[in-house]
Order: structure tokens, then C-alpha cells, then sequence
């Protein structure tokens, strides 16, 4: 198993699949499965049954986790990093 370099928080841009070009930020990272999950990307839809009588079902729509190998680091200034520039602690 390889190491995950992106971290929660990070700002990411998408180098591969149906959303290539698009960046945004890091709102989960899953390093055992070597995913990502990035704001306003791979965006799916859910439709819900409604839970008790009376209800109206709803459809929700939310950001599903993309392979961490299709997406690579951005810095401050808008650029492409290859290696994280965080400071060493």
C-alpha cells in the first residue's frame, strides 16, 4: 500500500476523468482505499424514499470520492505541485 500525500484541507486539481480541470478542496481523504473526496467534483444523486407517512421523498446530492491518483496538489499561488511544500514539523 502506497502512502496518501493529500491531506484533508488540501487544495487539489482534478488531472484525470470526467471532471479534468476542475479544483477544489479536500473534504475527506480515505488512505486505506487511496481516495480522495473533493468539493464540487463527481458530483452523484440519491433518491429517497420518505421515511414515515405524509413525507415526500427528496433527492440529495452529494460528492462521491475519486482515486487520490487522479488528482494532484496545488499551491497558494494557483500552481501545480508535484511534492508537498508543508512545512516539516
Amino acid at each position: 500500500m502506497t502512502k496518501l500525500r493529500i491531506k484533508k484541507g488540501d487544495t487539489v486539481v482534478v488531472i484525470a476523468g470526467k471532471d479534468k480541470g476542475k479544483t477544489g478542496k479536500v473534504m475527506q481523504a480515505f488512505p486505506a482505499m487511496g481516495r480522495v473526496v473533493v468539493d464540487g467534483v463527481n458530483k452523484c444523486k440519491r433518491h429517497l424514499r420518505p421515511q414515515r407517512r405524509g413525507e415526500k421523498g427528496q433527492v440529495v446530492e452529494f460528492f462521491m470520492p475519486i482515486n487520490a491518483s487522479n488528482v494532484m496538489l496545488q499551491d497558494a499561488s494557483g500552481k501545480r505541485v508535484r511534492h508537498d511544500k508543508r512545512a516539516k514539523e
